[in-house]
């Protein structure tokens, strides 16, 4: 099969960013099953618009948007679901008030707990090394939006899953 040169381009692109941008897809949604759906989905916008994307400065960055704000689009159509089914849940009255944290309470679980933009930043900046430009860049968003989205993300994980698994999480050593 011959290929122009924008389908090689695009396949080297695919090849090159499919499992980074799946990957991205799954820290943003906590969803393995829907990561390389969402990563495909992107890929095929950006396939669709690959003249333009090509010619981008910088086509990650742009991918990365992609997926982010396809998972977004996921993230807040759980969350109308999971309300809509509340609706017609009944009130669990044996409610644990002092569970055992440590035992529970695992990385994915307080990521998916945080609001999606300060999740978004948390995970491009430390998960993915990202600058902070390369970041906002990625999510359409200021790097002061940016840089307070992520000391308020690292804030709460911190508070969730204590001060030692956060600082690990994130790279930074006390």
């Amino acid at each position: 099969m011959v290929l122009d040169d924008a389908s090689a381009e695009f396949h080297e692109f695919f090849e090159r960013h499919h499992a980074e941008l799946a990957r991205l897809a799954h820290m943003l949604t906590g969803e393995t099953d829907a990561a390389d759906d969402l990563a495909a989905d992107a890929l095929l916008e950006l396939w669709h618009h690959w003249d333009r994307v090509r010619r981008a400065d910088h086509p990650v960055a742009y991918a990365r948007g992609v997926v982010a704000n396809l998972a977004r689009v996921r993230v807040r159509g759980a969350v109308r679901e999971r309300r809509r089914l509340a609706l017609f849940r009944l009130p669990w009255s044996e409610r644990v008030h002092d569970p055992d944290v440590a035992a529970v309470m695992d990385v994915r679980t307080a990521l998916a707990r945080l609001p999606f933009r300060k999740r978004a930043c948390v995970v491009l900046r430390h998960a993915f090394d990202l600058s902070e430009k390369d970041t906002a860049l990625a999510l359409g968003i200021s790097v002061g939006t940016v840089k307070s989205q992520t000391s308020k993300g690292v804030a709460e994980l911190r508070r969730m899953l204590g001060p030692r698994a956060a600082d690990e999480l994130t790279g930074r050593r006390r």
